[in-house]
């Protein structure tokens, strides 16, 4: 039954996606969030459900294998365990509270189908990001959300400037992911595969510098996807998309992947002490520096977007 509650997880969100993108025009508004909304309450059901039936022992599901090239083989294989159980549970309740927000927000959108289709892409992407134990995996959710953010960003894309915003948040974010890039063709190089609990169980095999160099590089990724210094500029810019979108970024959602990546990376990382000094640096600074800076705009979106900035840098710094 863990099996299935984890791949309905993923599918209802990707789903819903499929249905809003091929029928969501002619089905109408009132289907097409319905639609939406009950994907979404699915894959929080799917959440509890495991989340009540989490051990103490991590649970490892492999689907097979998606990716295969020159002798290395990506696996379609997550990890569960308690702090996965949290992240998809808070994710898939903040998605649901959003998506029911916006049936009311956008129903005189001309764009409705189109809406509720990059938000359910986004949950499952944001989901993946939170259940993947392969790291090649891991990206393709890490890159999903950036697309995701980028369309819904500059979802109103008759403005220019909501095109620009989109276009900042998209850039800079794809800047840290080089970072990620970098990591994983290390963790590739050394181990001949790229998965979590390989990295957890190898992790002391590394040399100090080794370990070091994996996890800033990790880091480094983490902070543009958390809006962290020096890659936190398109965090205000992005409120230029509808409401709900700025609450589905920067909730418990994209803004927080910088640092559940981190969490997750925790057995490497207790090998690198630096990268935690770093870390621990970097998230102070940005607390200081977004506290600063909401002191100057009027706007109060602008001023919640410091806000945000502010309260992942806390947890940067825990």
């Amino acid at each position: 039954m863990m099996d299935a509650a984890l791949a309905l997880m993923l599918l209802l969100p990707l789903a819903g996606a499929v249905f809003q993108a091929v029928w969501g025009l002619s089905a109408g508004r009132r289907a097409s969030a319905v639609v939406a909304a009950a994907a979404v309450t699915g894959a929080l059901a799917a959440a509890l459900y495991a989340f009540v039936h989490c051990g103490v022992a991590p649970t490892r599901v492999s689907f097979g294998s998606w990716f295969s090239f020159a002798g290395f083989s990506a696996a379609f294989t997550l990890l569960y365990d308690r702090v996965a159980a949290v992240m998809t549970v808070t994710v898939s309740f903040t998605a649901l509270l959003i998506h029911l927000y916006s049936a009311g927000y956008m129903r005189e959108d001309k764009s409705f189908s189109r809406y509720f289709c990059y938000l359910n892409l986004f949950v499952f992407f944001m989901l993946l990001i939170a259940l993947a134990d392969d790291l090649l995996l891991l990206f393709m959710g890490w890159e999903g959300v950036g697309f995701c953010s980028f369309a819904l960003i500059g979802f109103w894309h008759e403005e220019r400037k909501n095109v620009n915003a989109g276009v900042k948040a998209f850039i800079t974010t794809r800047i840290g992911d080089l970072g990620y890039v970098a990591a994983l063709a290390m963790v590739v190089g050394i181990f001949g595969e790229a998965s979590l609990s390989g990295l957890a169980a190898g992790a002391e095999t590394l040399s100090p510098g080794m370990a070091a160099a994996i996890g800033f590089c990790f880091l480094f990724a983490a902070l543009g996807k958390s809006a962290q210094l020096p890659l936190s500029s398109w965090l205000p810019d992005a409120m230029a998309g509808p409401t709900p979108v700025s609450a589905l970024i920067h909730a418990a959602t994209m803004v927080t992947a910088g640092v559940y990546l981190l969490m997750r990376l925790d057995p490497l990382l207790a090998y690198a002490p630096s990268v935690g000094a770093t870390a621990a640096l970097l998230g102070g600074a940005p607390a200081l520096y977004g506290a600063c800076c909401a002191l100057g705009p009027r706007d109060v979106t602008r001023i919640l977007a410091y806000s945000t900035s502010t309260q992942v840098g806390y947890m940067f710094l825990a």
